[in-house]
């Protein structure tokens, strides 16, 4: 038995988010290792409708031309509506089809899919390892499971059981290999912002992500990791790590790990394996500040391995603000990380937070971090609770919008704000405009195509538009 499987990345709803991608568009890895768990046997195709102009129309047009069989997406919870959605027009075109949802939505607030009649399953946790266990159970006639991993939409049984916590990790060795093949790896790009006086051959050179861990034991209170992986962390070997890094054709890797630098004997081990063969490749990642301020050494060696860019999720350099995100690291220990990779020659991405309930004077002491931290790529994210969370629970009787789902997406409030939002969202926009004024790429006086500088600014003009009108996406917005 032969079957033909369509697996899909839905489009973004709100336009903020839709804006964002001028600047970053990674591949689908999450659905790329999905269909690594799927026997070759099968016909497996994928759906990337994050970034296309009229997502509904391509996908009605991909049912009627592919007819698959199977329909799998993927989503995270900004992108639930989406999801529900297209599956509800799969359902009436393709009435046999097996439909089924996974994904961080699917894991964290699986409750939200069950009622959706247009759904059959709700896959939580792993996608890749639920895979291979799922077609090896349709290949053999046998019923799909219900338990943990494969809810049944509209099923008491599932209903229960969708109320626990996700299921644990599977080991590392369980997880498929992706399938990059699959995508036209040219729509995928990271915007470069290159060294002082450095001439690039474009802005946003093609760029592979990839995952070489899995999972953080930090309890920040605004992030879902811990909870989807129970405090654990998983790891690929070194030498498997720069075994895939030296596969892929693309010259530019980002690193989607939750925590990359975690086990630093393990990071330092990945980054002499990739300087002893040899392996000339840019590298941009996440790190924690206290991580680098513990292990110089190690950022100064993976400088030397071509680690171009690091996003730091700073937060604040505030302490009674750091505090109430639970992070445990103080504001002189930001500080102290800015200056090292200053020193280093690495490129920081600042990710800075706005809470709610700031008022003029939050906003200021946030205004003079960014003249810290600069020059560096500076972004701005609302504290919001993450869906499946307690604190989501803590709050669920105070958001403001109807459905939070939809504006879980880090630049959405969903709780009270202090400020009028019209107010709120101006004061939003205008860190950025900040932050964008210090920006390396203008700093440092690099030298990028015509084309390139010019789609550079329109982007920036359209996504401040955006920011600045972020209100408006509110019933009786004001």
């Amino acid at each position: 038995m032969t079957l033909k499987v369509l697996l899909v990345r839905p489009h973004v709803i709100l336009k903020v988010a839709k804006r964002l991608r001028d600047f970053l568009h990674l591949e689908p890895l999450a659905l790329e290792i999905v269909a690594g768990g799927i026997d070759l046997k099968h016909e497996v195709s994928i759906l990337d409708l994050a970034s296309v102009k009229k997502p509904e129309k391509i996908f009605m047009h991909a049912l009627s031309v592919y007819t698959p069989d199977v329909i799998g997406f993927t989503g995270y919870s900004n992108q639930a509506k989406a999801v529900k959605e297209l599956a509800l027009r799969a359902r009436e075109w393709l009435p046999d089809a097996l439909i089924m949802a996974g994904g961080i939505h699917a894991t964290v607030a699986p409750k939200d899919y069950l009622s959706c009649t247009g759904l059959d399953l709700v896959i939580r946790g792993e996608g890749g390892s639920a895979m291979k266990r799922l077609f090896a159970e349709i290949e053999r006639g046998a019923p799909i499971p219900e338990d943990e991993v494969f809810l049944h939409a509209r099923s008491p049984s599932s209903q229960s059981m969708a109320g626990r916590r996700p299921p644990p990790l599977p080991d590392w060795q369980a997880v498929p290999q992706p399938r990059r093949e699959l995508v036209d790896r040219s729509d995928y790009f990271c915007i470069w912002h290159g060294g002082p006086g450095e001439k690039l051959p474009t802005l946003y050179p093609r760029t592979a992500a990839m995952r070489t861990s899995v999972g953080c034991p930090n309890r920040c209170n605004f992030c879902v990791v811990h909870y989807l992986a129970d405090g654990k962390y998983l790891q690929r070997t070194p030498e498997e790590t720069v075994d895939e890094i030296d596969s892929v054709a693309e010259e530019h890797i980002y690193f989607v790990d939750d925590e990359m630098f975690i086990n630093p004997r393990r990071c330092e081990r990945i980054a002499q394996l990739l300087l002893e063969r040899g392996i000339e490749k840019k590298y941009v990642s996440w790190a924690r500040a206290d991580t680098i301020c513990k292990y110089p050494e190690l950022f100064r060696l993976w400088e030397k391995a071509g680690l171009s860019l690091l996003y730091v999720g700073l937060e604040s350099l505030d302490a009674e603000t750091l505090e109430g995100f639970n992070k445990g690291i103080e504001p002189d220990v930001n500080r102290r990380a800015v200056k090292i990779l200053r020193e280093l020659g690495i490129g920081l991405h600042a990710a800075l937070m706005v809470r709610p309930e700031f008022g003029e004077e939050d906003f200021a002491r946030l205004r003079e971090a960014v003249d810290y931290v600069t020059p560096a790529e500076v972004t701005f994210t609302v504290f919001s609770p993450s869906p499946g969370t307690p604190l989501w629970e803590k709050y669920e009787n105070d958001f403001i919008c109807p459905d939070p789902y939809s504006f879980y997406d880090c630049f959405h409030t969903i709780l009270p704000t202090t400020l009028p939002l019209k107010k709120f969202y101006a004061r939003f926009a205008q860190l950025y405009l900040a932050g964008a004024r210090e920006n390396p790429w203008r700093h440092n006086s690099v030298k990028v195509p015509l084309k390139d500088f010019v789609h550079f600014i329109y982007s920036g003009i359209r996504y401040g538009i955006a920011l600045r009108g972020i209100y408006q996406d509110y019933p009786h917005s004001s």
